[in-house]
């Protein structure tokens, strides 16, 4: 196997769908979006071409394939053991001199741009991820508040480890592909300071409804909503009006803020006064509105959009981070019955993972 074309490392703003096999279909959306002129996460990528010149070494790529040997997908326990062995193999494979260097020195430009000791999200885009004809939404990994070069090399090598999760190696071996089907690139963006953050529907993804927008959204990061500990606001707005049809005030006790002396995104109480408030104003539901309809018209189908809310220099601020085709309502333009689930819905289509059940 060789190791593709094109560099290990490219920044967001080098990137567009051109470029998908090289950045993942996440992050080269995400560098298109710059295009449009929306707020996007300032990074750079490490490109498919350095997980395979990593994982498809020989040494590493034989071992691989001797531990998946005759691994069945129905056995659940064959599975988890074959995955957790593939993933410790990668955890601990020694990134090369030279593409450390990179990554380090990547780091520390971003650092020049965004401030010294930057949090980063480092986030999995694997090849085939995000596609509206497959259902790989979710299955990787992403991970929030990683700081310091080192840190970030672990953190990439844990998203490529991610390729190989139980449900994700079941998922491909049901199906019969292989790894090297669908290399994995890896984001490395500024984490966003969010006040508040969420997910937003070009059409209502219970009932399919194309003519509004369906937006939820909590304070802080996502991990709260995705981990059940918070039910988000939730809001409908008139797609061509931008008219509020209904806005549900959760009671939001927990939220999700970065640490900086823990170096990660934690669980906090919300302030009393936060807790039974609006967490996104007219204004702001006037920005996501106006970017989920921007990125509709542009891509030419129904999305959802993760935005995060922050505040800089007095203003709101919406930051796009990451946008996929909208497939929950399905094909059939509804689903009759489907009840509200803001867990599930964060879960599948934002903020990283997906139930496995």
């Amino acid at each position: 196997m060789n190791g593709g074309e094109g560099p290990p490392i490219l920044w967001i703003e080098e990137i567009d769908t051109r470029r998908t096999a090289v950045a993942g279909p996440k992050i080269a959306k995400l560098g298109e979006l710059g295009e449009l002129d929306l707020d996007i996460p300032r990074g750079f990528v490490v490109t498919t071409r350095a997980f395979t010149d990593v994982v498809g070494t020989s040494e590493l790529a034989a071992a691989i394939d001797a531990r998946l040997t005759g691994v069945t997908p129905s056995d659940h326990n064959q599975v988890g053991e074959a995955a957790r062995a593939v993933r410790a193999m990668i955890e601990s494979q020694p990134l090369p001199a030279p593409l450390r260097t990179e990554v380090g020195r990547a780091y520390d430009e971003l650092c020049r741009r965004c401030g010294p000791e930057v949090p980063t999200a480092v986030r999995s885009s694997a090849t085939g991820e995000d596609s509206s004809d497959a259902s790989f939404a979710g299955q990787f990994d992403t991970y929030l508040g990683v700081t310091g070069s080192e840190a970030v090399v672990d953190a990439v090598k844990a998203c490529w480890a991610s390729l190989f999760t139980d449900r994700a190696l079941a998922y491909r071996l049901e199906r019969g592909l292989d790894h090297r089907d669908c290399p994995m690139a890896v984001g490395v963006l500024e984490l966003i300071d969010a006040r508040a953050s969420g997910v937003a529907f070009s059409v209502h993804p219970v009932t399919g409804r194309p003519d509004r927008i369906v937006i939820e959204g909590s304070w802080g990061w996502g991990e709260a909503i995705v981990g059940g500990l918070v039910t988000p606001d939730r809001v409908e707005v008139g797609k061509t009006d931008d008219r509020v049809l209904d806005y549900v005030v959760s009671h939001k006790t927990v939220m999700s803020d970065f640490d900086r002396r823990a170096g990660t995104v934690t669980d906090v109480e919300v302030p009393i006064e936060m807790r039974d408030t609006r967490v996104i104003d007219d204004h702001e539901l006037t920005l996501i509105t106006s970017a989920v309809r921007l990125i509709e018209d542009h891509f030419g189908h129904a999305v959802d959009v993760e935005w995060v809310l922050s505040h800089e220099g007095g203003r709101s601020r919406v930051t796009i981070v990451q946008a996929r085709p909208e497939t929950v309502h399905g094909p059939g333009g509804g689903s009759k019955g489907v009840k509200w689930d803001p867990a599930g819905y964060a879960m599948k289509y934002a903020f990283g993972t997906e139930d496995p059940s």
